[in-house]
């Protein structure tokens, strides 16, 4: 296959997503729930005039107790206490269930290209593959983060060399963490700008779908981004193999 085109990848997700459509939605309302939704919430109170406020914020600091220094440092140790928990929570989560959830997902977007895919997909990593899954899918995160810290622009790039990683996962649950990367970067090598531009293209959907509250992104946008993606990776698939094939054949 040659180079792949958005409108080729986005016409045949608008079709299979007709096809399988209603399982489509639910898979995609997971992939809304496990990546996070998007936030539409609005500013209040910007016209409320300084002089009501501050009287406002000095009755609040009159009523507030005295509280000793060892008590302010109690309280501050709690906090930090709760939220080093909290986020220790977060992380496991993640690792242990939210990740591998990814690669089933992808696995049934990946399949609904061809076929009317079954929901079930989506636990396909707790059936097959399991400790391998978690093990690659916690470094892919623990590199990006790595990669984030030397300023955004490295993490950015990283995020797209490690893109297909939950595919090829969903296809090759026993492959081991240096041929899943190799992959995955050999994939995406000359495509990661084209790639950007791809997710750019979905920014007006995006904003619909906020005006919308979500329903729009929830019932259609979703699904329809996350098939679309699914036909990159089989694009990219087939483009690496006619590569590799090519190279094999001049040997």
């Amino acid at each position: 296959m040659g180079a792949w085109s958005r409108k080729g990848l986005k016409e045949k997700a608008k079709i299979r997503l007709k096809a399988n459509y209603w399982k489509a939605v639910l898979v995609g309302l997971l992939a809304v729930l496990i990546g996070g939704g998007s936030s539409a919430a609005s500013g209040v109170s910007s016209g409320v005039q300084s002089s009501s406020t501050d009287m406002i914020g000095d009755s609040i600091v009159n009523r507030i107790p005295y509280i000793s220094p060892a008590g302010t440092i109690m309280i501050i140790l709690f906090a930090l206490a709760v939220a080093c928990i909290a986020i220790a929570i977060a992380i496991v989560l993640n690792v242990l269930l939210i990740n591998p959830l990814e690669i089933g997902r992808n696995r049934f977007f990946y399949r609904d290209l061809e076929e009317n895919a079954e929901i079930k997909e989506v636990c396909f990593t707790f059936d097959r593959g399991y400790r391998n899954g978690v093990k690659i899918m916690f470094f892919r995160d623990l590199y990006t983060i790595l990669w984030s810290l030397l300023f955004i622009i490295p993490g950015i790039v990283k995020s797209y060399e490690y893109r297909m990683i939950p595919y090829i996962l969903g296809e090759n649950p026993d492959m081991n963490r240096e041929q899943v990367f190799a992959m995955s970067k050999q994939m995406m090598d000359g495509n990661k700008w084209n790639t950007f531009v791809l997710d750019l293209s979905f920014i007006l959907w995006d904003l619909l779908g906020a005006c919308t509250m979500g329903i729009l992104h929830v019932f259609y946008i979703e699904p329809y981004k996350r098939l679309t993606d699914a036909g990159l990776y089989q694009a990219l698939k087939e483009q690496m193999l006619a590569r590799t094939e090519n190279v094999v054949g001049e040997q």
